[in-house]
């Protein structure tokens, strides 16, 4: 975890303009400097604007559309309105801003914005990159091959295109990572 000045010295070196907040609940309770009004106020301190689309591109929707068993469902968050004009968002911003989209895991593969906004993003032909804690970049598709040979994907295969298995390694990463709302699962025991 970053202390702010650390954080804001990575944006820099970055050369970062904007950050696109993309946390549902922009608060930690172990480091408060990352609240959302807090950061704000630091990150105008150096001249970096400051977007929350946590209601756009969020991973815990309010939309109960997007839940099958409690589960959010990526695909069909992502054909939501609100994940659409996100997206237009982050794309216009894209054409004068240098933006980094901000959430909470430091492991791009552990978080929605890598499995579900950088790849609306790159359908888009906007080039993504992850900034990692020590400084280093690694390019979207570098991450999308890690996930392959995390679930033993990357090998070619007689039956498969690459791309179906991009998807099928997406699909099992969503499973282990999308956010759960437990109100919504259907075998909810009594009590639970």
């Amino acid at each position: 975890m970053h202390d702010i000045s650390s954080f804001l010295g990575l944006l820099q070196k970055h050369a970062i303009t904007a950050i696109a907040d993309v946390r549902s609940m922009p608060v930690s309770r172990f480091a408060p400097h990352f609240n959302r009004y807090a950061l704000e106020r630091s990150l105008s301190g150096v001249d970096i604007k400051y977007v929350f689309l946590g209601k756009e591109l969020g991973a815990r929707t309010e939309d109960p559309t997007c839940y099958i068993d409690g589960r959010v469902q990526y695909n069909l968050l992502a054909q939501t309105p609100n994940f659409i004009n996100g997206i237009k968002r982050l794309r216009k911003g894209a054409q004068s801003e240098r933006i980094a989209v901000m959430c909470t895991e430091q492991e791009p593969l552990d978080c929605h914005r890598c499995v579900l906004v950088a790849r609306a993003l790159e359908r888009f032909g906007i080039a993504v990159e992850h900034i990692y804690g020590d400084g280093h970049v690694e390019d979207h598709s570098s991450v999308m091959w890690r996930l392959m040979v995390n679930f033993g994907l990357d090998q070619e295969d007689l039956f498969r295109t690459p791309a179906e298995r991009l998807q099928e390694a997406l699909d099992r990463q969503e499973q282990r990572i999308a956010y759960v709302n437990e109100e919504l699962r259907i075998d909810r025991k009594p009590g639970r």
